[in-house]
C-alpha cells in the first residue's frame, strides 16, 4: 500500500490508470470501515482511502482535539484489506490557507443532525467535494450508519453533476446489534451494555410500521421516552422518507428510522430502513 500525504505525489500516482473507488474516513478504523473497503474492491481496479480528522465539521464544543487518531494501526487494517493506495494529509496539505469557499447544502442540513450540530453539513460536503477533487474517483463508497451524511453526498454529487457513483455501504453491527463507531470506544462498560437498546428500539419501531401503524410521531414520542428513562438523553427519534428525508405522511414510501441520542459522554447514532 502506498501513503501519500501531498496532493501532487497522491495525484501523480493515481495518473489515469484503472478505475478508482474511494473510501473517505477520519480513521479510527474498525470493522465496519473495513467492509466498505472490501466493498470498494468490488466496484474498480483501485482502491483508495483517505484518512483526515476534519476540522470543519466538528462545533466549538466537540470532540476534535480527543478524537481517537490511530494511524499506525489503521495503516495495519488498510493493508490487511487490500488498499492500494492511502491518501493521508495534513491540515497544511489539504487547508494551506483559510477555506473561504465552502458548499451549503439546502435546508436539510439544518434538520436532525444539523440542527444538533450546525454547520456540521457544510464542513462534510466542503471536505468530500474537495477530496473528489484530489482523488477523481468514478465510485465512492460511505457507510449507511451516517444516514444523513449519505443523503447530503448523494445529493450533492448529483446535482453538481460530478462523475462519481456514490455507494452506500449496510451498517456492521456487533452480536448484540449495536453499530459499530468509532465513538464505542467512549463507552463505559455499563453503557456498552445499555447501548444496544437503542438499535431494539429502532426495530421495534420498524416491526410497527410494517404492521400498519402510521401514528410516527407517537412512535417517535413513545420511543424517546424510554430511552430518557433508561438513563439517555435524546436528541431525536424519527420516522423521514429514505429519498430525502422530509416527513413522511404515510407509509407508501420507503421510509427510514432515524435516531441519536447520548448515552453518558458518547452520543450515538443509528438508523433502520423500513
Amino acid at each position: 500500500m502506498q501513503i501519500h500525504s501531498s496532493i501532487p505525489e497522491l495525484r501523480s500516482t493515481l495518473g489515469s490508470r484503472g478505475r478508482i473507488v474511494f473510501v473517505p474516513t477520519m480513521g479510527n478504523l474498525h470493522e465496519g470501515h473495513i467492509s466498505l473497503m472490501r466493498q470498494a474492491r468490488e466496484h474498480g481496479d483501485r482502491v483508495v482511502a483517505s484518512i483526515f480528522v476534519n476540522r470543519l465539521q466538528f462545533g466549538p464544543n466537540e470532540d476534535f482535539d480527543k478524537y481517537p487518531r490511530t494511524f499506525e494501526d489503521d495503516c495495519e487494517k488498510l493493508r490487511a484489506a487490500g488498499v492500494d493506495v492511502l491518501f493521508a494529509p495534513t491540515e497544511r496539505d489539504l487547508y494551506p490557507e483559510p477555506q473561504q469557499y465552502l458548499v451549503d447544502p439546502p435546508e436539510i442540513q439544518n434538520q436532525l443532525e444539523g440542527e444538533v450540530r450546525p454547520g456540521h453539513f457544510r464542513g462534510v460536503s466542503t471536505v468530500v467535494l474537495k477530496l473528489f477533487n484530489i482523488v477523481q474517483p468514478q465510485v465512492a463508497v460511505f457507510g449507511k450508519k451516517d444516514y444523513q451524511q449519505l443523503m447530503v453526498l448523494r445529493n450533492m454529487t448529483r446535482q453538481l453533476a460530478l462523475p462519481i457513483d456514490i455507494v452506500g455501504g449496510e451498517t456492521v453491527r456487533a452480536a448484540d446489534g449495536l453499530a459499530l463507531s468509532s465513538r464505542n470506544s467512549y463507552l463505559s462498560s455499563s453503557e456498552r451494555a445499555e447501548a444496544p437498546r437503542l438499535n431494539r428500539l429502532l426495530n421495534r419501531i420498524r416491526e410497527a410500521v410494517l404492521g400498519g401503524e402510521t401514528d410516527f410521531v407517537k412512535l417517535e414520542r413513545a420511543t424517546a421516552v424510554e430511552l430518557d428513562n433508561h438513563g439517555w438523553k435524546t436528541d431525536y427519534i424519527a420516522v423521514r422518507r429514505q429519498s430525502d428525508l422530509q416527513v413522511a405522511r404515510g407509509a407508501n414510501v420507503p421510509l427510514v428510522v432515524l435516531a441519536a441520542s447520548r448515552l453518558g459522554a458518547p452520543r450515538l447514532i443509528d438508523n433502520i430502513e423500513i
